[in-house]
Parts: structure tokens; C-alpha cells; sequence
């Protein structure tokens, strides 16, 4: 007798297992901030810079240049900006210790402005801010004339650069140095970067050029040559840049007031020297801006 076969559809049906994934724990973000064992990540080096304004600067307790500026030469960048930071103290509240280190405190000046670390840039900036104040005119002393150049050129690629918080403080070190020096003879060093290739950096001379004029009575105007001042304005009133062509007004209005204040018919005497002294098309535009400025 045959015996019955069982359906095949009663056999139960076995679904294989899938196998677990495994849990990364050293990818576990969770258990990466509760690890104790950790050592903590280092916060980014220029969170080790403060930037001190001068105003919150302190004197020195008993204060040696040579003790305080040493660091000066380290490979540390972050000692660099320490020794900076009292360099601008000595320049403030001890002038006279700083002295005889000027010349090499301008050097490091220039170096770290050229160096690629912003920290130590700005850091340079403002100990060039202080400096101007404290020395003036003493930085175009023959003994310091040369390297003040190279540091005046530095300020102005640094002013006409894209980062920011280097430009303002590079504008604000610009205007210290106009505050703190004589006009003429700053003038006299900035005209040559009013030629600049490039046109940032014209624009960026062009600006204390016309502080510097604003500060200057008929004498110095005289003394500097006036055909060269308005041969510079009528070039300034025709560059690239808005900020070059508004400071080439505002040059233009301070000799237009400084020259014809004895005069009765001052648009025609102005008028007359423009005209003996520029091409038609610059004397035009010399006279547009004064005539503006009535």
C-alpha cells in the first residue's frame, strides 16, 4: 500500500539570518567625547595672540630694552609677538630705552609684515602704530631714513591687500604716522608709491598724500614745488580707483584754498595757473573740481 505523501506546502519555510553589523566604537562620536583617556585638541595657534589696543598697554616694571625685546630673533613666532607687544610698551611709557634699538625693532617690523602668519602681521601693525607716535620725525633721520622706506612700503601693500582685519589696522597705522610726522617730508617720501604699478597701492598713498597737503600752509606747498603737487593731483583725478580720484579732490581743494586766499578773483587766478602749468584736458579737470568745491 502506498503511503501518502505530505504536501510540500506544509514545510514550514527557514529565512536565513542576515549576520549584525558590527558597531564601530572607535567611530562612535558619543563615546569619542566621553573618553576621558583623550588628550584635549589644542586650540588653533593664533588663539594664543591677544591684540592689545594702546590704550590698555601698561608700563614696564623696571624696564630694559635689551630684557624685553630679546625675543625679537626667535623662530617662535608666538615670542616674536610677546616681544612686539613690549616693544610698543617701551615705545610708549619708555621712548628714550628704545632708542638705540630702533633701527633693528624697524627690521623686525618689516620682516613680520612679509611673514605669512596674519597674527604676527597685525601684531607688527600696531607696534608700528605705537612707534609713529612715540618717534615722529625721528624715524626719517638719516640713521633710520632707509629702513623707515622699506617699512612705509610694507604698510602700503599691506593697506591694499584682501584680508580685512590687516587692511584697517594697516589704514589706522597710516594715519598715526601723518598725525605724528611733519607734513613735507612725509609727503616727499610718499610721492614716488603714487607711480606704483599697482593701482591699490596708489590709491592707498594717494590718502595720507592729501592729509598730508591738508596740514601744509602756501610756504610748504612752495617749498615741496607746486607744479609737481597739481601735475600729481591732475594724474590722481584720472586713476583707476575711486579712493585715489577723491583724495586728488581733496588735494586740489587744499592748494585752491592755500593759493588764492590773498586773492580777489581767485577762480581766475586759479584758472591762470592751471592753465600755465598742465595739457588743457588736466587743467580743465583741475578747474571742474575747484569750481565743484564753491
Amino acid at each position: 500500500m502506498a503511503m501518502a505523501l505530505r504536501s510540500i506546502d506544509n514545510v514550514p519555510l527557514v529565512t536565513p539570518k542576515m549576520p549584525k553589523k558590527q558597531t564601530n566604537v572607535a567611530a562612535d562620536p558619543i563615546q569619542k567625547r566621553n573618553d576621558e583617556n583623550q588628550n584635549p585638541v589644542p586650540p588653533p595657534a593664533d588663539a594664543a595672540i591677544d591684540y592689545v589696543s594702546s590704550e590698555n598697554l601698561k608700563p614696564l616694571t623696571n624696564p630694559n630694552s635689551n630684557d624685553f625685546i630679546e625675543g625679537l630673533d626667535s623662530k617662535d613666532w608666538v615670542k616674536v609677538c610677546e616681544s612686539l607687544n613690549n616693544a610698543r610698551r617701551l615705545a610708549l611709557f619708555h621712548t628714550d630705552l628704545l632708542l638705540p634699538s630702533l633701527e633693528k625693532i624697524i627690521a623686525v617690523l618689516i620682516k613680520s609684515m612679509k611673514n605669512p602668519r596674519s597674527a604676527l602681521i597685525k601684531t607688527s601693525i600696531m607696534a608700528s602704530s605705537d612707534i609713529f607716535n612715540a618717534f615722529g620725525d625721528r624715524l626719517l633721520d638719516a640713521s633710520t631714513s632707509n629702513a623707515f622706506d622699506q617699512l612705509l612700503l610694507q604698510l602700503l601693500l599691506k593697506a591694499s591687500q584682501d584680508k580685512k582685519f590687516v587692511c584697517e589696522e594697516a589704514d589706522k597705522a597710516l594715519k598715526a604716522l601723518v598725525q605724528s610726522t611733519t607734513p613735507l617730508p612725509l609727503l616727499q617720501k610718499l610721492r614716488p608709491y603714487v607711480s606704483h604699478s599697482n593701482h591699490r597701492v596708489r590709491a592707498k598713498a594717494a590718502i595720507p598724500i592729501s592729509d598730508c597737503v591738508s596740514k601744509m600752509g602756501l610756504v610748504e606747498m612752495k617749498q615741496h614745488g607746486i607744479v609737481p603737487l597739481l601735475q600729481m593731483a591732475a594724474d590722481l583725478l584720472n586713476d583707476r580707483l575711486p579712493e585715489a580720484r577723491e583724495a586728488a579732490r581733496c588735494i586740489v581743494m587744499g592748494m585752491f584754498k592755500a593759493l588764492t586766499e590773498n586773492e580777489e578773483q581767485k577762480q581766475e587766478a586759479w584758472q591762470s595757473l592751471c592753465q600755465a602749468n598742465l595739457s588743457p584736458i588736466h587743467a580743465q579737470s583741475l578747474l571742474k573740481v575747484a569750481t565743484s568745491s564753491q
